[in-house]
């Protein structure tokens, strides 16, 4: 069956009636939600059941569920995630104790996602804050060394797909040294690449395994002076081939103001640069008709890195006592944590 190159989000908490007709023509490759998506488990896991009543295929369906300030589902229905940086302070600095507890919780993270019908989560996030960066990352990242992100978003990514769930890491290739937030601006880094390779790269570079990625809206410099990466063709060159990652490539939210120019042009200039797939998040129809316009088919090697990151789920979730894992992480984190959670609906996708 062919499907566009393209993510797209959705209104509310039910489909619109246009909302229907638009994406059974156009078929998109997935689905991404938000918070003004969800409700309570019924009701998401109608949604999603929905869209892929709506493309005739089992859709990928995606969140942004990193939890701290980042999670789309919450309590009362769902457990309460601490954010990224808050394992490793609760370890004392030990690593390797960090590293389970990460596992642990991206384990129960994905139970709660599968259950109302979602399959790829857009996290964890590997970048690497600097001194003096903007906040937008802040304790979104699980350490402020290269080394130890690379070693607990490791445990963050296994612990996704152990339960069925396609991690996205993000933002490749690095907004740890950002100044500003690209959801407002553009931001630009001026390192050379020996150094980045050095911090900002080398999560993401020891990760490139890992089956998908989402771009950063930064421009580097010592890439190319005027493109942020994601419409970048010299940065999308250094992401495949100095960081050797070969997954499916996505950008982030096209919406993003750290982007210019019309939206079906932005998807152009990402697609033509390198990317596989364009995300578009906000649910404005309108705008989504003109990505849609600007978007082709999914097709040639892009087609076969969507196939190979799904095929990494396909199977059914590892074992996993759910129970046992909530009652460490509360008794480890002490209140960054509610084990808690709403009762699941739904089957698995």
């Amino acid at each position: 069956m062919s499907v566009s190159a393209a993510i797209y989000g959705c209104s509310g908490h039910r489909l619109t009636a246009e909302e229907r007709d638009f994406f059974a023509e156009v078929a998109p490759w997935g689905f991404i939600l938000f918070k003004r998506n969800v409700s309570d488990p019924q009701q998401l896991a109608e949604l999603t059941r929905d869209l892929r009543d709506a493309v005739g295929r089992k859709a990928p369906i995606l969140v942004d569920q990193e939890g701290g300030r980042v999670q789309r589902m919450g309590p009362p229905h769902w457990r309460k995630y601490p954010p990224a940086a808050a394992f490793l302070e609760a370890c004392g600095g030990d690593i390797a104790a960090a590293a389970r507890l990460i596992g642990l919780s991206h384990r129960l993270m994905a139970a709660d996602l599968r259950a109302v019908g979602i399959n790829v989560d857009c996290a964890p996030v590997l970048d690497t804050p600097v001194e003096g960066a903007h906040d937008i990352i802040g304790d979104r990242a699980f350490a402020r060394e290269p080394g130890a992100v690379t070693r607990l978003g490791r445990a963050a990514a296994e612990g996704l797909l152990a339960g069925g769930v396609l991690p996205v890491i993000k933002h490749i290739p690095g907004h740890g040294r950002a100044m500003s937030d690209s959801h407002h601006e553009l931001p630009e880094v001026k390192l050379d690449l020996v150094n980045l390779d050095a911090w900002d790269f080398a999560p993401f570079k020891a990760l490139n395994d890992l089956p998908a990625a989402m771009t950063a809206h930064v421009v580097f410099k010592a890439a190319d002076a005027e493109r942020p990466a994601t419409t970048s063709h010299d940065t999308i060159e250094i992401i495949r081939e100095r960081l050797g990652f070969d997954g499916l490539l996505m950008t982030d939210d096209l919406s993003m103001k750290a982007l210019k120019g019309p939206l079906g042009e932005r998807a152009r200039r990402a697609l033509t640069a390198g990317c596989d797939v364009v995300l578009h998040c906000n649910g404005d129809l309108t705008e989504m008709r003109e990505v849609a316009e600007a978007t082709g088919l999914l097709d040639g090697r892009a087609a076969a890195r969507a196939e190979a990151a799904l095929a990494r789920i396909a199977g059914e979730p590892e074992p996993f006592d759910a129970e046992a894992a909530a009652a460490e992480l509360q008794a480890a984190l002490k209140g960054r944590f509610e084990a808690k959670a709403g009762p699941a609906v739904g089957e698995a996708p």
